[in-house]
């Protein structure tokens, strides 16, 4: 007896934590957009249809519903990709015949520009997360050693708050990532990100640590391990104090210290390899925007070296 497309999609799922180890943000929106993809071919009526039945017209006729009703192109792309990825598998492991997105094209994806900081905005963010620091309050001593880590090393934001105390190595200024495909790196980091992690580490962990802290190098008021979404709020309430400045969070402190390693003479590849880009075409986005800025590219590689 074949499997039901219930038990097809729950097995997929398993796939994608198990055997591809993506990120549970990754997993909840391909399973939300097979949802929605079946839901639409499925009608009123609600009765499943069968996978071995679903053809190129369904894929395309959903992406051309989805079109009509405003989707944005990226969103087009990765619903795409999700149809891709599912019916790929769903085609290996002998669930359908043939693979029907196999001739699926995504729509073609504007090449927008990050925001990102110009040097003396990245200056005086670090110079304001170092002045709210001076009351001495634990949580402001950690967010200075957040921003500053953010910017030198690039990493994402996921990165880290999964970093723990030992992964930073503060004698060779080097911190130890886990990032996408749980693919480590190691990236260094310069004296005032060594200087700031110090501080916290030494007057101000200590006194926010508690049975549930662990070995978690970032903790939140509580003790726990800081989450993504607080460290969001601290980078757009500092920026918010930076005149001009774009509004930005956590990937704009990732995009602003790769334009600045690039506009200061850094090698592409090495800065593909600091980011932990699988593709070198995802860096070289960072090469336009230091072309549109290179009247204020400076002499060094990283402004806080």
């Amino acid at each position: 007896m074949s499997a039901t497309r219930s038990e097809v999609i729950d097995a997929f799922e398993r796939h994608l934590r198990a055997e591809r180890s993506r990120s549970e943000h990754t997993v909840r929106a391909y399973l939300g957009d097979l949802r929605d993809f079946f839901a639409h071919l499925d009608g009123e009526g609600g009765e499943a249809t069968p996978l071995e039945s679903v053809r190129l017209a369904d894929l395309r006729a959903w992406l051309g519903d989805l079109a009509a009703r405003g989707a944005a192109r990226s969103t087009l792309g990765r619903r795409s990709a999700s149809l891709r990825t599912f019916f790929a598998w769903a085609t290996r492991q002998g669930h359908v015949p043939t693979d029907p997105a196999l001739r699926l094209v995504a729509p073609r994806k504007h090449r927008t520009l990050p925001a990102v900081l110009a040097r003396q905005d990245a200056a005086q963010l670090l110079d304001v997360a170092a002045v709210a620091a001076d009351d001495d309050d634990p949580v402001h001593l950690r967010d200075r050693a957040v921003l500053e880590l953010l910017y030198a090393t690039g990493i994402r934001v996921g990165e880290l708050t999964g970093l723990d105390v030992d992964d930073v190595d503060l004698h060779a200024d080097v911190v130890r990532v886990i990032g996408k495909g749980d693919k480590e790196r190691r990236v260094p980091f310069g004296a005032p990100a060594r200087a700031a992690v110090q501080e916290w580490l030494a007057r101000a962990r200590p006194r926010l640590a508690t049975e549930r802290s662990g070995p978690a190098l970032f903790l939140g008021r509580r003790g726990g391990r800081i989450d993504p979404r607080q460290v969001r709020s601290v980078v757009h309430a500092m920026v918010s104090h930076v005149p001009d400045a774009p509004d930005l969070g956590p990937h704009g402190l990732r995009h602003s210290a790769a334009t600045h390693l690039l506009e200061g003479g850094a090698d592409l590849r090495m800065v593909q390899e600091l980011l932990g880009h699988a593709s070198l075409s995802t860096t070289q986005l960072y090469t336009h925007v230091s072309i549109e800025r290179l009247a204020a590219s400076y002499a060094q590689a990283h402004p806080r070296a």
